[in-house]
C-alpha cells in the first residue's frame, strides 16, 4: 500500500507538471525527466561556500542536492568532472536584453503637454505603467553571447524615461518567452534622464528632480483620494500612471544615475520620501566613497572602464582634462574600493558596449584589488538578494533553479574555460571538455618553405596565432573544432605571396605536435607540421600577495587643484595688515586679526599669538571675503528650466556640483560666497542656493547654513521668448504684458492653494477623514513662501517700465521684491526702489550688448548708492567673478564713490541683500572667518590674492598654488607616459577629452 501511495504521488506530480504546459506540440512529446549528476567537482554552493570532490544532482530544472555522499538514483546521467569546478550561473541585474530599442520621434516645435493618448500622467517621461514582461522578446544571438560570459539570468528593463516602470527577471534559455520568466514583475525603475519623451519639460537635471518629487506627492494624494469614504470636496481624476506608480512601491526600487554626485542626489530623494533605492552607478563612486557609504544604499556597478586617451600629439594632449586621465587610471579600482568600504554592490555588464569586455574587466578589477569572493558575490548572491529572489537563483541549494557553470579553473582565472552553462536544467555547451591547450611557441614547416616560428597565445578557448616571416609578424586565422582546425594567413613573401590555407590535427591528441595538409597561394598541395619548442607561460594573476598596479592619489575633487588631504581649520594670527573692516572702525592700519574655531576672535593691535600660526602681513591688506550676489558656477545639468513660464518647483540646491574648477579659480580672486541662481528663461524661475566656496567638500557641505531661501524671477526679452525664432512661439507669454499676467495668475493661484490647505487643516480629524486632501503642489509651495515672507525674490531686470510693474505686482499681493539684479536702468527708478525697499545688484559697466540695455550707464551703481539703496556688483560670468574687486573699483572712477564704500559693493552690501550680513561681509568679532589677504589695496589692478580663508580654513594659498601647478604638470606627464605605454601594448585608445563648461547669462 505504501509503495502504491508513493507511485500515485509521483504520477500526480507528473500530471501537475504536464498540466503547466499550455502550448500544443506538433509531434511526439519529449519531456526529459532524467536525473543528472555531476560528480567529483569542486562545487561553489554559494559565493563563500565550496565543497571539494562533491556531487551536484539536478532533476527537471531544479537542484536536488549538492555536496558529498549524494545518493544517485537509478538511470541517472553522470558527468565525471574530476579536476573541474561548478559555480552558480552569473546574474546581470541591469540589462535591456529582450527589450525593444527606445526611439525618439523628431519634432519641430516646442511641446508643452504630453501627446500620449489615454488616461496617463501629464508628463511623458513618467511612464511607470511600462511593463517589461509585455515587451520582452527573447533573442537567441544575444542570449548566446551572455551565456558564453557565464550569465544564466538577467533582469531586463526598458531604459527609457524618468519613471521607467517594472522590470522582469528572465533566464537566458532558448525556449518560448513563456518558459523564460523567473519573475514577471521584479523591480521598479527610475532615472534622471527623460529618455524618448518629446515633451519640453523637464530640460534640466533640477527639472527632473522636481518632477520626481512632485510625482511622489501626486501619487500619495492619488492614493489617499481614492480611499473608501473619500470624496467630499471634489472628485479625483483617474490616472493610469499614478495608479501604476503606487502598485510598484513594494518592489525593489532601482535608480540609475550618471555620476557619484547624483548618487547623493538620488539618495536625498529616497530619504525625503522614505524609500530605499538600489542605485545603478557610473563607476566613479571611489571619488566620494565616504559620503556614498553613509547613504547605506546598495549599488549596481558597471565595469565600462574608460579607454586611455591618444596622447601621441603633445598639443592635442593638452585638451585632455586631468580629471579624465585620473579616472582612466583609477576606475578599475572602484569595485575594490567599494568592497573595502563594506558597501553592498552588484556588478553588471550594462556599461560594456562590447559584452566580451565584461569578463576581461572583472579580471582587471581583481588585479586592482577586488577579491574573487566579492566578485562572485556581486554576480550571484547580491543581485538575487537585492531582487528578493535569493530562494530561486544565485546559489546551488536544494529546490533552487539549476542554473550553473562548469569551468576548467576558478571562474575568474585568466586561463579559465567555461565548458557548460546550464540554464534551468538545460545544457548549453560552450567548449569541449577535452579541449587541449595549444598555446606556446612552435616551429612550423610548410612544404619546402624554410621553417618559421609560430606563436600561439591569448585565451585557451580563443587562441591568437602569428607567424614570423623574417621580421614581419603575420596574423593567422584559426577555426577550431576540438583537436581539428584550419589555419589561414596572408603571406607577403615573394615566392608564395597570397593566402595560404592549412588543415590539420593534433597528432595522437598531443598539443605539442600538429600535422596536416594544405594549399599554397599558387595552388600547390603540401604537407605541413608544427612542433612545440616553448610551452605557454600565462601572465601571473595578481592577488593579495603580489604588488597591485601603481596608481596615483585620489584627490578631492579628483581633478586639477584637488586636495590629497582636505585643509583643516587652524588658529591663525594675521599681523600688521591694513584691515578693511566694513564696520564703523573703517580701514585699520597695521592691525592684527585672530582667527579661531572658524570665527574672527579678535581685531586690534599687538595681539598675542599664543599657539596660533602667525602670518606677517606687513604691507598687505586684509579684507572680508567677496560675496557674489549673482553667479551660475557649480551647477550641474543646465542653469535653466526654461520650458514653462513658472518653474518655482525647481531648486538649484538639488544640482550643486563640487567639481567645478570655477570654485577654486574664484577663491583665487577672493570670492568666499556665491549666490547660485537659476537662469532667466522664464518669469518665475527656480529656487536659488547660497554656497560657501569650500573647495573639495561635497555639494551639501558647501551650502550656506541658516540662510533665508531665495528665488529667481526675470523680466525682459529672455522671458517672453518672442525673438527666439519662428518656432519658439508656443510658450506663453510672448509679450511683456503677458509677463505681468503670469505673475498675477501665479500669485492668485498661490493664494487659492494656501486657502485650500488652511480650510482642510481647519477641519476636525473626523471631517478630514471624509474629505479629499488638497494636492501638494511644490511649485505653489514656493510662491506661498513668498507671500508669507519666508522666501525672497531676486529678479533679473533691465528697463524701468518692467521694474515698476513688478513692484506694483508685489504691492498688490503685499510682499516685497528683495533685489533687482542686473538692473541697468536702476538710476531711472531709484526713488521708487527706495520707497519699495528693494536693493540693486548690478554690473559696473556693462551696456549696449543688447537692445534693452542701450540706456545703461556706468554711473548706475553710484546713483543708486547715493539714493540710499543697498547696491552690490555681481558677476553673472565666472571670469568676472575672479576680479570683482576690480569691478568694485569702477565705482570710484564712475561716480566718485569712496574706496571704502566701493569695496562694500562686493562684500557687506551683497551680504545684506542676501540676509547674511550678521555672518559675513565684514571683519567683526564673532563673524565667520571668511577673509582674504591681498598683496596690495584690493581695489588696485595690481592686487593679487595671497590667501583666501573660508570658516578659518585656507582654501587658497598663492605659494601652495605654485606647488600644485608643478604637481599637476608632473601628474599629467606621468599619466601621459602611462597612456602611451598602454597604446604600445595594443590597448584601444580614444580621442579627445572633456571641454571646460562655461555658463553665464546675459
Amino acid at each position: 500500500m505504501k509503495n502504491l501511495i508513493i507511485l500515485f504521488s509521483l504520477f500526480a506530480a507528473a500530471i501537475q507538471y504536464h498540466a503547466q504546459v499550455t502550448f500544443p506540440v506538433n509531434g511526439v512529446h519529449d519531456d526529459n525527466h532524467l536525473y543528472y549528476a555531476f560528480t567529483n567537482a569542486k562545487i561553489f554552493v554559494d559565493y563563500k561556500t565550496s565543497i571539494d570532490s562533491a556531487t551536484l544532482l539536478i532533476h527537471e530544472g531544479k537542484i536536488e542536492e549538492a555536496g558529498k555522499g549524494v545518493k544517485l538514483p537509478d538511470g541517472c546521467v553522470v558527468y565525471d568532472l574530476k579536476g573541474k569546478y561548478i559555480y552558480p550561473s552569473l546574474i546581470d541585474i541591469y540589462s535591456d536584453y529582450g527589450m525593444p530599442e527606445a526611439k525618439k520621434d523628431g519634432r519641430e516645435y516646442p511641446q508643452m503637454a504630453s501627446n500620449k493618448k489615454g488616461a496617463y500622467d501629464w508628463n511623458q517621461a513618467i511612464k511607470p505603467e511600462t511593463n517589461a514582461k509585455n515587451l520582452f522578446v527573447s533573442d537567441e544571438k544575444k542570449a548566446e553571447t551572455l551565456r558564453k560570459l557565464g550569465f544564466g539570468c538577467v533582469m531586463s528593463l526598458k531604459r527609457d524615461g524618468i519613471a521607467r516602470g517594472s522590470s522582469a527577471l528572465v533566464t537566458l534559455g532558448d525556449g518560448k518567452e513563456n518558459e523564460l520568466f523567473v519573475k514577471d514583475v521584479v523591480a521598479a525603475n527610475y532615472s534622471f534622464d527623460k529618455g524618448t519623451s518629446t515633451q519640453d519639460y523637464p530640460s534640466s537635471l533640477m527639472g527632473a528632480i522636481a518632477l520626481i518629487r512632485q510625482t511622489y506627492f501626486d501619487a500619495e494624494w492619488y492614493a489617499n483620494s481614492h480611499l473608501p469614504g473619500r470624496g467630499e470636496g471634489g472628485e479625483s481624476e483617474y490616472n493610469i500612471s499614478l495608479d501604476a506608480w503606487n502598485k510598484l512601491q513594494n518592489l525593489p526600487q532601482i535608480f540609475e544615475v550618471n555620476d557619484k554626485l547624483s548618487v547623493l542626489r538620488a539618495d536625498k530623494i529616497a530619504k525625503e520620501f522614505k524609500v530605499n533605492y538600489i542605485i545603478k552607478t557610473k563607476g566613479d563612486e571611489y571619488q566620494r566613497l565616504n559620503e556614498i557609504k553613509a547613504t547605506n544604499d546598495a549599488l549596481i556597478v558597471g565595469l565600462g572602464f574608460p579607454l586611455a586617451y591618444d596622447v601621441d600629439d603633445a598639443f592635442e594632449a593638452l585638451n585632455v582634462d586631468l580629471a579624465d586621465m585620473k579616472h582612466w587610471e583609477l576606475a578599475p579600482a572602484n569595485p575594490s574600493a567599494l568592497e573595502k568600504a563594506g558597501i553592498n554592490f552588484a556588478l553588471t555588464a550594462a556599461d560594456n558596449k562590447d559584452k566580451n569586455d565584461f569578463i576581461k574587466n572583472i579580471r582587471k578589477a581583481i588585479d586592482y584589488g577586488l577579491s574573487d569572493t566579492a566578485a562572485l558575490k556581486a554576480l550571484t548572491y547580491t543581485p538575487a538578494q537585492l531582487l528578493k529572489v535569493a530562494d530561486k537563483i544565485g546559489s546551488l541549494k536544494k529546490g533552487m533553479m539549476a542554473n550553473f557553470l562548469i569551468t576548467s579553473k576558478k571562474i575568474f582565472d585568466r586561463d579559465n574555460i567555461i565548458y557548460d552553462n546550464w540554464v534551468n536544467g538545460k545544457r548549453y555547451e560552450m567548449n569541449d571538455f577535452e579541449l587541449k591547450d595549444i598555446r606556446g611557441n612552435y616551429t612550423i614547416k610548410i612544404g619546402n618553405i624554410p621553417p618559421m616560428k609560430l606563436t600561439v597565445n591569448g585565451d585557451l578557448a580563443a587562441p591568437q596565432l602569428t607567424i614570423a616571416e623574417d621580421s614581419n609578424m603575420v596574423k593567422v586565422n584559426i577555426v577550431r573544432n576540438g583537436n581539428q582546425f584550419t589555419l589561414q594567413y596572408n603571406s607577403n613573401k615573394a615566392d608564395h605571396k597570397g593566402i595560404t590555407r592549412l588543415s590539420g590535427y593534433l597528432e595522437d591528441n598531443n598539443p605539442s605536435s600538429w600535422k596536416g595538409t594544405g594549399q599554397l597561394p599558387n595552388g600547390d598541395w603540401i604537407t605541413w607540421s608544427a612542433t612545440l619548442t616553448d610551452a605557454f607561460k600565462p601572465e601571473p594573476r595578481r592577488d593579495s600577495v603580489r604588488v597591485k598596479p601603481d596608481v596615483g592619489d585620489i584627490l578631492y575633487p579628483n581633478m586639477a587643484y584637488g586636495w590629497k588631504e582636505l585643509p583643516k581649520q587652524e588658529t591663525v594670527l594675521i599681523k600688521n595688515a591694513t584691515v578693511w573692516t566694513n564696520e564703523k572702525d573703517g580701514i585699520l592700519k597695521n592691525s592684527d586679526v585672530l582667527i579661531q574655531n572658524g570665527k574672527i576672535a579678535k581685531v586690534g593691535k599687538n595681539l598675542d599669538a599664543g599657539n596660533a600660526k602667525t602670518i606677517d602681513a606687513t604691507g598687505k591688506h586684509l579684507s572680508p571675503g567677496i560675496v557674489d550676489e549673482h553667479s551660475h558656477i557649480a551647477i550641474e545639468g543646465d542653469v535653466n528650466e526654461g520650458t514653462a513660464a513658472v518653474t518655482s518647483e525647481v531648486r538649484i540646491g538639488d544640482v550643486v556640483t563640487s567639481d567645478d574648477i570655477q570654485i577654486y579659480r574664484q577663491l583665487s580672486g577672493g570670492v568666499t560666497s556665491s549666490h547660485l541662481l537659476h537662469g532667466s528663461a522664464n518669469p518665475i524661475g527656480g529656487q536659488t542656493q547660497l554656497v560657501k566656496l569650500r573647495w573639495g567638500l561635497t555639494p551639501e557641505q558647501m551650502k550656506f547654513a541658516g540662510w533665508d531661501g531665495f528665488i529667481k524671477f526675470a523680466l525682459g526679452e529672455n522671458v517672453k521668448q518672442s525673438n527666439w525664432g519662428d518656432r519658439s512661439v508656443v510658450r506663453y507669454p510672448q509679450s511683456r504684458m503677458g509677463v505681468e499676467q503670469v505673475y498675477m495668475d501665479a500669485f492668485t493661484r498661490a493664494k487659492e492653494y494656501e486657502s485650500s490647505w488652511n480650510n482642510y487643516n481647519g477641519l476636525t480629524k473626523e471631517k478630514q477623514g471624509t474629505s479629499v486632501i488638497p494636492r501638494r503642489n511644490i511649485q505653489l509651495d514656493a510662491l506661498v513662501e513668498i507671500l508669507n515672507k519666508k522666501r525672497f525674490i531676486t529678479c533679473h531686470s533691465y528697463v524701468q517700465s518692467e521694474i515698476n510693474m513688478l513692484m506694483h505686482v508685489a504691492d498688490s499681493f503685499h510682499f516685497r521684491i528683495n533685489t533687482f539684479t542686473h538692473i541697468l536702468e536702476g538710476y531711472k527708478v531709484a526713488d521708487k526702489m527706495k520707497k519699495h525697499g528693494v536693493g540693486g545688484s548690478t554690473f559696473a559697466d556693462w551696456w549696449a550688448y543688447k537692445y534693452e540695455v542701450e540706456e545703461a550707464i556706468p554711473y548706475n551703481g553710484a546713483i543708486m548708492d547715493k539714493m540710499g539703496i543697498t547696491v552690490a556688483y555681481n558677476s553673472d560670468d565666472p571670469e568676472m567673478a575672479r576680479r570683482l574687486n576690480q569691478e568694485a573699483a569702477k565705482a570710484v572712477k564712475y561716480g566718485k564713490v569712496s574706496e571704502e564704500e566701493a569695496f562694500k559693493f562686493v562684500t557687506i552690501n551683497p551680504a545684506k541683500l542676501l540676509h547674511i550680513d550678521d555672518k559675513v561681509g565684514s571683519i567683526k568679532v564673532g563673524k565667520d572667518a571668511d577673509v582674504v589677504l591681498w598683496t596690495d589695496n584690493p581695489l588696485s589692478i595690481y592686487a593679487k590674492v595671497q590667501q583666501t580663508y573660508v570658516d578659518g580654513i585656507c582654501y587658497f594659498d598663492a605659494v601652495r598654488d605654485a606647488q600644485m601647478r608643478d604637481d599637476i604638470r608632473k601628474e599629467r606627464a606621468r599619466l601621459i607616459q602611462k597612456m602611451i605605454a598602454a597604446k604600445a601594448r595594443g590597448e584601444a585608445v580614444q580621442k579627445g577629452g572633456s571641454p571646460q563648461r562655461i555658463i553665464y547669462e546675459e
